[in-house]
């Protein structure tokens, strides 16, 4: 029986821009974390949250990093920058509040519960919720820079190149979902498989939905108003290939875009391999990108 039009508007669920916001914690010395703000409500599925990092202390509007978890598009954590970084105290979100970023890390729709482009449309939605809450929040979000390692690198590109926003770190994302195949070493790669993380991702094997594959692309969404961009990818990366973000490069310095890309030298995924003063430089090199376009 259908629901009156009195009972549906009862019914329904406030949108996500007017619920309360979390109680606020206090988990590093000078940072305060809003956990688990819902930030969309896809229909059918559960609610989706963001967590939002600050400093303790701010007179002013604070830049903004959009941060994506990595993890196939099928697993990962909001709360996690990648395995390397897991033993870190401060943790890299608590390092970025206290250097004067809020940092809202997101959750999204994996591929167990949507398709791309559902994806992107929920990072387009997180960025919409935080252009909505920004005067109560205290954020400027004239000044956001998207961040993400692996497939979250893959959605930070994405939305960057699909919204306004001042740039983008991407840590060994896939960018061309088309030459993936080719540019992985002999035999580790099925086009033609359902059940590689890419087909789940666009609902269909790659070799048999090039055009599916293409729209879900990075390289496919370059153009001129591409923002800057600093580009970090293992020259041994076993997952992603080297040439996936090489391709990506390429494409926005066709475009004219700013791009700084930088290969790190005897990195695996994930930066598997590094020793921890590398890592961290890959880190604090994301941090000062980001400083540099926030400060302009």
């Amino acid at each position: 029986m259908p629901l009156s039009p009195e009972l549906a508007a009862l019914l329904a669920a406030p949108p996500p821009a007017q619920l309360p916001l979390p109680p606020a914690a206090h988990p590093s010395p000078g940072t305060r974390l809003l956990r688990g703000a819902v930030y969309a409500a896809p229909a059918g599925i559960r609610p989706l949250e963001l967590d939002l990092w600050l400093p303790d202390e701010s007179h002013d509007p604070l830049p903004v990093i959009v941060y994506v978890h990595g993890g196939g598009w099928r697993t990962g954590s909001r709360t996690d920058m990648g395995p390397r970084f897991r033993p870190w105290h401060p943790s890299p979100f608590a390092r970025l509040a206290q250097a004067g970023f809020a940092v809202a890390s997101l959750d999204y729709r994996l591929t167990g519960e949507a398709t791309y482009p559902a994806q992107l449309e929920d990072v387009t939605a997180a960025l919409a919720w935080l252009h909505a809450r920004a005067g109560e929040l205290g954020l400027d979000t004239g000044r956001v820079v998207t961040w993400g390692e692996s497939a979250g690198a893959h959605l930070a590109t994405l939305l960057a190149l699909t919204s306004p926003v001042l740039g983008c770190v991407a840590w060994y994302g896939p960018t061309d979902l088309t030459t993936l195949a080719a540019q992985s070493q002999p035999g580790t790669y099925d086009a033609t498989s359902p059940t590689t993380r890419e087909a789940l991702l666009i609902g269909a094997p790659l070799a048999a939905a090039p055009e599916r594959a293409r729209a879900a692309s990075p390289v496919s969404h370059v153009t001129a108003d591409a923002p800057p961009f600093l580009i970090l990818h293992g020259t041994d990366d076993a997952l992603i290939p080297l040439a996936q973000g090489e391709q990506l490069a390429a494409a926005l310095r066709r475009a004219g875009a700013h791009v700084d890309f930088r290969p790190v030298p005897g990195a695996d995924h994930a930066w598997a391999g590094l020793p921890d003063e590398d890592v961290e430089r890959c880190f604090t090199t994301s941090v000062d990108f980001a400083r540099a376009l926030v400060d302009r």
